[in-house]
């Protein structure tokens, strides 16, 4: 029986700033000499992402996106301040909750723990904005560390004084959320956002669309 969540943020409880961040990489790409297609350019920055927050020291999720920024421009050969354009990311814009949320949230009789990669004051504003409760909130900025380390799923199950036999975390990302999970010994659902093959998910418990599948599980 499930006794608690651990529910991931953004792209889950609310749309992921997917938008902003291919505005972002056009913008490169129209700087670029080489005019690459924006697609690439953003794959290019979500990979220098990746790397940037795994290594040492920590940064904070802003830090990360400046960094990693400016070397895709200076690999592209865009010119201009990568805080400038990358400014669109951390504008103060509340993203609007995903389909179910809110009805989802009214349902669940277990307490939630949010486990963000977001930083404090983002996350902090973003769950006010929507009104929204939470038993507990656990971010990378705070803990140090983003998913899928162990210490994030770690402080999750200790804010809500939980095992991990006891709960199951929700999340968009296979990466972040269902494999951090599943290394943590933590049931996982995956919400597929994009109608990506099942196959993708197979890692998961459960695969859902958004919160509103979930109830069937709990």
């Amino acid at each position: 029986m499930i006794k608690g969540l651990l529910l991931d943020f953004y792209g889950t409880v609310v749309e992921d700033d997917d938008a902003t961040m291919l505005a972002i990489a056009e913008r490169v790409a129209a700087g670029s000499p080489a005019r690459p297609a924006a697609t690439d350019v953003l794959a290019d920055w979500e990979r220098e992402y990746a790397a940037v927050a795994a290594g040492t020291p920590f940064r904070n999720l802003r830090d990360c996106a400046v960094r990693s920024l400016a070397t895709v421009m200076a690999a592209h050969g865009c010119p201009g301040d990568p805080a400038e354009y990358g400014a669109g990311q951390f504008s103060g814009q509340v993203l609007p909750l995903r389909p179910g949320t809110r009805d989802f949230l009214s349902r669940v009789t277990v307490p939630i723990c949010v486990v963000s990669d977001a930083d404090h004051a983002v996350l902090s504003a973003a769950i006010a904005h929507h009104g929204l409760r939470f038993d507990a909130v656990v971010c990378s900025e705070r803990v140090g560390a983003y998913k899928p380390h162990a210490a994030m799923f770690g402080h999750g199950l200790a804010a809500l004084g939980l095992d991990a036999a006891d709960v199951m975390h929700v999340g968009d990302s296979l990466r972040a959320d269902v494999a951090g999970a599943n290394a943590a010994g933590i049931r996982s659902v995956w919400v597929n956002r994009h109608g990506r093959p099942a196959a993708d998910g197979a890692a998961a418990t459960h695969v859902v669309a958004d919160l509103s599948e979930l109830a069937a599980h709990l």
